[in-house]
């Protein structure tokens, strides 16, 4: 059986809080949607990422991080 849905969307705002690598936003219909994840080993690694060092106790007025950050807005 097929169904044939023949839509008008119109969008005047969309917020998106937060999104990850395995996140979909769909807005309308869709008959499948099929996950997909590409997982490439470019580095040629052969065994798991060595321990991260220790972290800082506390932060201080100093610490820059090493992604440059924006503030938050609403």
């Amino acid at each position: 059986m097929n169904f044939f849905v023949h839509q008008n969307i119109v969008i005047h705002n969309l917020k998106i809080d937060g999104i990850s690598n395995s996140s979909v936003c769909q807005i309308g219909s869709a008959g499948i949607i099929k996950p997909l994840a590409q997982l490439y080993n470019t580095g040629g690694f052969t065994g798991p990422a060595p321990a991260a060092g220790p972290q800082p106790e506390r932060v201080s007025e100093e610490f820059v991080p090493l992604v440059p950050l924006v503030e938050p807005s609403r």
